[in-house]
């Protein structure tokens, strides 16, 4: 790990709340803790909106607009009392990306290799940037599927970089490997820095610094006027089927700390001034990909495979207390309002839990869930596999994971708007429960 000396006046007291959800997890710091009570009850659907494809991106909502991208191709603006559609906008791919709204644009980026700025209120394009191109994480024989020596896109790899934006600067990863810096007004280039592999996470900023992940299994902290390293940080290798390494969690900061999960099953803690490592705490071959979550020197941050919610102290690692959900992975980020915490399985479910009590509160099903979820689940509640993948030869397994993923699974992270929460589908709706 190099070190140097950052000479930056430092101010590590996190937002209370993020008002209004401007950005992925509300702000630049990805806190994700929202004002007020959030949906303590489930009194049900408000509405849901269908769009033609998968909805992976996290929405955005400002103030009575929810902003959002589908596997569609199309970005859309909604109405959040309704679900309306105020407008839409044609990409020329996939919009996997979580949308940033600032100073009337709304930037997101798309698997056509472009960053768009659009006007908010009318959704026609500012401006468009294009990077080297968009492409998936690969490596060869990954997740030991055959045939061995060939390179294969990772089908986990489902997340673009979602923009921050701060004084004027928008901060984004791409998957030719650089993290950009754009001028917000006209798309024009600040500075873009080389990483080793696709970056897929979304940059975290606070006090001058740019904190971002890549696939390349370093953790990065960037000179946010410059674009100059200030310190890397070397997570876990695996050189024997590539499942094991690199980063996709987006990073928050909080304490003093920068908090982020791998690939090498680690959810790590680094002095946010230096990069030293404060603490790692092991899921024992369970990635951790949603975004970690602070309140009150607790952290919150949700496993893969193991399907498992873990609370611990954020100054020391130590663990407090786990939840369990039935071995269904989840990569979708935890938000908090009051004492519920919310968060998105692959089960095809959004789950609110209560923090006093250490328990669910409620569950909500997707409409996929309902359709899909009984064929696509064992007795005991957990995951059956072996109905969605005959073998590992690489092309059932891109078949088998989104027939996984045809339950209705949420990888969509919940963003709370007053008494509603807004969150996408993988069976392409977007949903709005009160």
């Amino acid at each position: 790990m190099k070190t140097l000396l950052v000479l930056v006046a430092v101010s590590w007291a996190v937002p209370a709340y993020c008002e209004p959800a401007a950005s992925f997890r509300g702000d630049e710091r990805h806190s994700g803790i929202y004002q007020g009570e959030g949906v303590p009850v489930l009194h049900g659907l408000k509405w849901k909106f269908t769009t033609n494809g998968p909805v992976v991106s996290t929405p955005a909502v400002v103030d009575d607009t929810v902003y959002v991208g589908s596997n569609d191709h199309y970005f859309y603006a909604l109405a959040v009392a309704t679900g309306a559609v105020r407008w839409k906008f044609k990409t020329g791919s996939r919009v996997t990306s979580s949308p940033a709204v600032a100073d009337g644009q709304v930037y997101f980026g798309s698997y056509d290799g472009y960053l768009y700025a659009l006007d908010a209120r009318s959704g026609a394009l500012r401006w468009k940037f294009q990077t080297a191109g968009e492409h998936r994480f690969a490596a060869k024989h990954l997740h030991g599927a055959a045939p061995d020596a060939e390179v294969m896109p990772d089908p986990f790899d489902f997340f673009l970089s979602s923009p921050a934006i701060i004084r004027g600067v928008v901060y984004v990863g791409s998957g030719d490997g650089y993290v950009y810096a754009l001028d917000a007004a006209s798309g024009e280039l600040r500075w873009k820095f080389r990483t080793g592999n696709v970056v897929h996470a979304s940059p975290a900023v606070a006090n001058d610094t740019v904190y971002v992940g890549s696939w390349d299994s370093y953790f990065y902290a960037l000179d946010a006027r410059t674009g100059q390293e200030r310190w890397r940080f070397k997570t876990g290798e695996d050189a024997a089927i590539s499942n094991q390494v690199g980063i996709q969690s987006s990073a928050v900061i909080a304490e003093g700390l920068v908090f982020f999960g791998c690939r090498d099953s680690n959810l790590y803690a680094l002095d946010a001034m230096t990069g030293e490592r404060k603490w790692a705490f092991s899921n024992k071959g369970s990635w951790v990909i949603s975004t970690p979550i602070v309140l009150d020197e607790t952290l919150y941050f949700a496993t893969s495979d193991s399907g498992l919610l873990h609370a611990a102290n954020a100054k020391t690692g130590v663990l407090l207390y786990t939840l369990g959900f039935h071995r269904w992975p989840m990569f979708s980020s935890p938000v908090i309002a009051g004492r519920r915490l919310y968060i998105g399985t692959h089960a095809g479910t959004l789950v609110s839990i209560d923090l006093d009590k250490r328990t669910t509160a409620w569950t909500f099903r997707t409409d996929g869930a309902v359709r899909n979820g009984p064929t696509l689940t064992k007795s005991n509640g957990e995951p059956n596999y072996e109905a969605a993948f005959s073998d590992f030869f690489y092309d059932n397994l891109v078949i088998g994971v989104w027939q996984m993923m045809s339950v209705g699974a949420v990888l969509s992270s919940p963003v709370i708007a007053s008494d509603t929460i807004v969150f996408g589908s993988a069976d392409g709706n977007v949903y709005a429960l009160q």
